[in-house]
């Protein structure tokens, strides 16, 4: 059994890559939002800082925080999350943005719901997994409820037309299932009914299937105009950094020839002022919170914890791997922000609260003995990790 010492080890590697990359966001955000026609120069900036500020405050709370308080709120705070969902359907409440009706807004205030209901939903798998661990390899509770508690969220998602989020979130969701202990013969079957609809799905949307023939031929001049114009701005942007970058505020593609510089693609317009040091650095920050989020997890006393830490972790590193992978082309382009390092008030508030939740599963690890001393609790229970 691992020392205390070395355990508390792994909150401190999961502060430090966040905190990495919340202080190379504000760098580049600095450096790309001046162009943005906002009215006031670096006026998103300032916007940012601000969510940023509420976040870190949120993450502090919610950190010092007993995660298993939110187990008993598992079901409203689901609900609350369909509701919100919803209202991105209302007309009046729901806004809509470059085609895409991601956002609500009341009282004047816009904010993305889809953020939260990520949390919410790790949170109802894992209290509904907890509540029926003896049941976990039964097809209906072991994978039918909670596929549907999966499903309608991320439907809800998906016809916002918001492809990529709902992808990433399934995903995450269907690693806490494993993780919990379904079959894995029936996830890859679900898999591959999900891959079948969404291939259908995509087939019937003209724009969709537009951007997947245009990364299919990204050397066609046409593409390259067209549909793949951003994937491939991006890839000038990432080859003129080069390994040592061109120097912040330097760039050339974030003046009005890479779309959504500040948003989406922020990290070619990242590779081309810190070029392959500065990528590489992002990269592996990401790669860190995955090992520590994992260890974390692994060293939970109970199940609801263990998989909430999955859950969380996921939520974050595998939209981070999808943003990767579409500004550098390896996918087709999704439109998905690069967690704490776009542009987005609502993302970063509730990634850091996302933060905030892990470093709580961290902190009740431990108990105090007899003598005063913080020792681990062993585990007691035979899920997967």
């Amino acid at each position: 059994m691992a020392s205390p010492s070395i355990d508390r080890r792994n909150a401190i590697m999961v502060c430090i890559p966040t905190a990495l990359l919340v202080v190379l966001g504000l760098v580049m955000l600095a450096s790309t939002s001046v162009w943005v026609a906002e009215g006031v120069e670096y006026s998103l900036f300032w916007k940012q800082a601000s969510f940023l500020g509420a976040g870190v405050f949120g993450a502090i709370c919610l950190a010092r925080t007993d995660y298993r308080v939110f187990r008993r709120f598992a079901v409203p705070l689901y609900f609350l999350a369909i509701g919100l969902l919803v209202l991105c359907y209302v007309p009046g409440v729901g806004k809509e943005v470059n085609g895409e009706s991601r956002w609500i807004q009341i009282a004047g205030v816009t904010f993305q719901p889809s953020e939260p209901a990520k949390i919410a939903l790790m949170i109802a798998l894992a209290s509904w997994y907890a509540h029926r661990q003896a049941e976990v390899r039964h097809f209906k509770n072991g994978f039918i409820i909670p596929g549907a508690i999966l499903g309608l969220l991320i439907a809800l998602i998906f016809f916002e037309k918001d492809m990529g989020t709902s992808v990433g979130l399934a995903a995450a969701g269907a690693a806490v299932m494993y993780v919990a202990g379904t079959r894995l013969w029936w996830l890859l079957t679900a898999g591959v009914g999900a891959l079948g609809a969404l291939s259908f799905l995509v087939y019937q949307s003209p724009n969709r299937m537009a951007r997947i023939m245009a990364f299919l031929d990204p050397d066609n001049p046409e593409a390259q105009q067209g549909f793949f114009f951003q994937q491939y701005r991006g890839l000038l942007a990432l080859g003129n950094g080069g390994v040592k970058g061109v120097g912040i505020g330097n760039g050339f593609e974030k003046h009005g020839y890479l779309p959504f510089a500040h948003t989406d693609f922020i990290l070619p317009v990242l590779g081309e002022e810190l070029g392959l040091w500065g990528t590489l650095l992002t990269v592996f920050c990401f790669v860190m919170l995955a090992a520590y989020g994992i260890a974390i997890a692994a060293r939970s006393t109970d199940i609801f914890g263990r998989l909430l830490a999955i859950g969380l972790t996921c939520s974050i590193v595998l939209p981070a791997m999808m943003n990767i992978g579409v500004t550098t082309a390896v996918l087709p382009n999704t439109g998905l922000p690069l967690p704490f390092v776009s542009y987005g008030g609502t993302n970063l508030l509730f990634t850091l609260a996302t933060i905030g939740l892990l470093i709580s599963v961290h902190r009740a690890t431990y108990t105090v003995s007899p003598r005063g001393e913080k020792v681990l609790l062993e585990k007691k229970n035979s899920i997967r990790l």
